[in-house]
């Protein structure tokens, strides 16, 4: 099967090598984890599954270590698709032959290794032609991966490009684009293709943590209940110091900084709306406030308990859909509204090939409807924060000026260089924060960066 975007979902329990399940002979070490990033490839690219599912499936019984080989494998994979296709490409005369099975995965997993991982190339070879082997459609072709993948070359320029023109998808080059000009679209692009820091939102002296976590603080506006530091490097988070205590939890810098502007005080009644898996809860939790936490999945309302039990922190936790939410007025509510997900490709670089033009208008329908809905929950003289982790215009500022024309009893509360710190750049002429991919430059890539996310601070009228 090859990477057919919108092609059927792969069936559950189905083998990726292109037959029925059968018992495997033994095999080598090294061969599972990857035979686990090709079956992850195709359900996220054929069959519109999210990574953490598809790996989920495809990795199940294997050891950690394994497990994490197979998403490396395929996480840059999907970062680096275009430019991996293009490179094929040209080793490809005649492009893939028909009915070939699973070989186009199975190469473009295998140059992901060879260009991209420090993995041995003839490791990656000799695996490669053995899971061509293993499908019976692939097999015939198995002397044509040899050829191909022993042709690429490691790293250079010729795996480099344009990341706005080779890995992202052509619907959204254009959006961004013509939304923030073609260098800052670049950009955007090119923060995509680097590995996304690790940032915790800690509680307490966060110099303290920075020094025992080995991480950097983020100058990211005043003092405030917790403080966002960034890891300098990988590592397992249940190892961390902390985590058992419940001291911090995982929190990208953009998606902190709802929380801190909305600037709760301590027995304020507030609400969190679309709350799970509940980071956001915890620092309202944190700074003082009376919390209602509030999401109509079962499931991710169960995450968001397990967070608050591992952290000690006791909201009043709803599970209900915000729409139909009957409940006395807040002082302050937190709307971070489900939306398309784009500004969050450097940590999950499926969004960018499993969404499509057509989701998002359906997403600003519901936002609209949950933006009226939670004016309608505020007292007078009560604040709403409004944020999406979306890079699209119509997800954040188009909502916000939709939503001032038609409640002419809301204004808009700017928010102030310094309450920004190193992200007063992000402020629009508008008062509103736009955060992209590309701010907060560092030499290190792993330093640098954040999610996109849109936010604007409202107050209802008094």
């Amino acid at each position: 099967m090859g990477l057919r975007q919108g092609a059927p979902p792969r069936r559950r329990g189905a083998d990726p090598r292109g037959g029925a399940s059968a018992r495997r002979p033994p095999e080598s070490a090294g061969v599972a984890p990857r035979r686990a990033a090709v079956a992850a490839l195709v359900a996220v690219l054929g069959g519109g599954e999210g990574i953490d599912g598809a790996l989920a499936e495809a990795s199940e019984g294997l050891a950690d270590r394994d497990r994490a080989l197979a998403r490396a494998i395929t996480t840059v994979a999907l970062r680096r698709l275009g430019s991996i296709r293009a490179l094929l490409g040209r080793r490809l005369e005649r492009g893939y032959p028909r009915k070939c099975g699973s070989l186009e995965p199975i190469l473009v997993t295998a140059a992901a290794q060879i260009l991209y991982l420090d993995v041995p190339d003839h490791a990656v070879v000799d695996i490669a032609v053995s899971l061509a082997k293993a499908d019976r459609n692939a097999a015939p072709f198995a002397g044509l991966v040899n050829a191909v993948l022993r042709r690429l070359p490691r790293g250079g320029d010729e795996a480099e490009g344009d990341p706005l023109a080779h890995d992202t998808p052509a619907w959204l080059a254009t959006r961004w684009t013509g939304a923030y000009g073609a260098d800052e679209a670049r950009a955007i692009a090119a923060a995509h293709r680097h590995e996304a820091g690790l940032d915790l939102s800690v509680v307490g002296d966060a110099a303290a943590w920075a020094e025992q976590l080995d991480a950097v603080v983020l100058p990211l506006g005043p003092p405030a209940a917790t403080t966002t530091v960034r890891l300098r490097d990988s590592r397992p988070v249940v190892a961390l110091p902390g985590f058992d205590e419940g001291r911090w939890w995982v929190q990208d810098a953009a998606a902190a900084l709802p929380a801190r502007l909305l600037g709760v005080s301590a027995g304020e009644r507030v609400a969190d709306l679309c709350a799970a898996p509940g980071g956001k809860t915890a620092q309202l939790v944190a700074a003082g406030a009376h919390v209602v936490a509030v999401d109509r999945s079962p499931e991710r309302m169960g995450r968001l308990a397990a967070n608050m039990e591992r952290l000690g922190l006791a909201p009043e936790q709803v599970v209900a859909d915000v729409l139909a939410l009957e409940t006395d007025p807040f002082d302050a509510i937190l709307l971070d509204a489900p939306c398309s997900a784009t500004g969050t490709i450097r940590r999950h670089p499926d969004v960018a090939w499993v969404k499509r033009p057509g989701d998002i208008a359906s997403l600003v329908e519901l936002q609209g409807r949950l933006l009226d809905k939670a004016v309608s929950l505020l007292r007078p003289g009560g604040r709403l924060v409004y944020s999406t982790c979306s890079l699209e215009p119509e997800e954040g500022e188009g909502q916000i000026e939709a939503l001032l024309a038609r409640a002419p009893g809301l204004e808009r509360l700017p928010i102030a260089a310094d309450e920004l710190g190193a992200l007063a750049g992000a402020i629009t002429p508008r008062g509103d924060v736009r955060t992209l991919p590309s701010m907060l430059p560092d030499a290190e890539p792993r330093l640098s960066g954040l999610d996109g996310f849109f936010m604007a601070r409202l107050q209802r009228a008094g």
